[in-house]
């Protein structure tokens, strides 16, 4: 059972579940660019069932404070099973909308009761929406999860779609040196705050840098708010 875990867990999941030895393998990135994305996993059902526990008593709780006072619309980018967009719902001066490569776990989301007209099943780095649909957009552990081409694709479509700022949970490593593209389970960038910011500035005039309280072994968790 732990290797099967072991091969499904993506890094933000790990903090919450327990005696699993870390065993890290580490590969050297492609062209400067990161391997291939682990991308099978997201059809799987216990990823699915991983989804919806993960973020309690960090991201969650910060994701909520961050958008308190937003109004208008917001894309929850990679948003998976929903369980974060039915956390926001509290908020009612907020309508906010899901978008994921996986439409196995757009379905788990329908099943929760989120209205069908609020998912779309796209890549992140080809979000289907005009110009300035949405006034706000958010991801969570995904952005780390792409190639450093993805990762400028994602947050040009970020800029493209929304009006006022988007927020990004990503791990930063403790270190504060630049790891790379490592394969603990799923691959994943463990590299610096610096580093970062930078990708953020290829695209956004100005990043802002929040320190979460998510952690584990090698990384600590920052929130990127980035805004024209």
């Amino acid at each position: 059972m732990k290797a099967i875990v072991k091969d499904l867990v993506p890094p933000l999941l790990l903090r919450g579940l327990k005696n699993i030895n870390r065993r890290m393998a580490r590969k050297p990135p492609a062209a400067g660019h990161g391997a291939a994305q682990d991308l099978d996993l997201y059809w799987d059902p216990k990823m699915a069932a991983a989804l919806e526990t993960w973020g309690a008593g960090n991201a969650w709780n910060e994701i909520q404070l961050l958008m308190l006072n937003a109004r208008g619309t917001a894309l929850d980018i990679a948003c998976g099973t929903g369980k974060v967009m039915t956390i926001l719902a509290g908020i009612r001066a907020l309508e906010v909308h899901g978008c994921d490569i996986s439409d196995f776990l757009l379905g788990k989301a329908t099943e929760r009761g989120i209205p069908k007209d609020r998912l779309t099943c796209c890549d992140a780095t080809a979000l289907p929406y005009p110009a300035r649909h949405f006034d706000y957009a958010y991801s969570i552990g995904s952005l780390e999860h792409f190639t450093e081409d993805g990762i400028h694709g994602f947050l040009e479509q970020c800029r493209k779609v929304v009006k006022e700022r988007s927020f990004h949970m990503v791990p930063v490593s403790r270190s504060g040196s630049n790891e790379g593209w490592i394969t603990p389970w799923q691959s994943y960038w463990n590299n610096s705050t610096d580093w970062w910011v930078a990708q953020c500035k290829a695209t956004f005039g100005r990043v802002t840098v929040l320190d979460s309280s998510w952690q584990d072994e090698i990384s600590v968790g920052k929130w990127l708010v980035c805004e024209e």
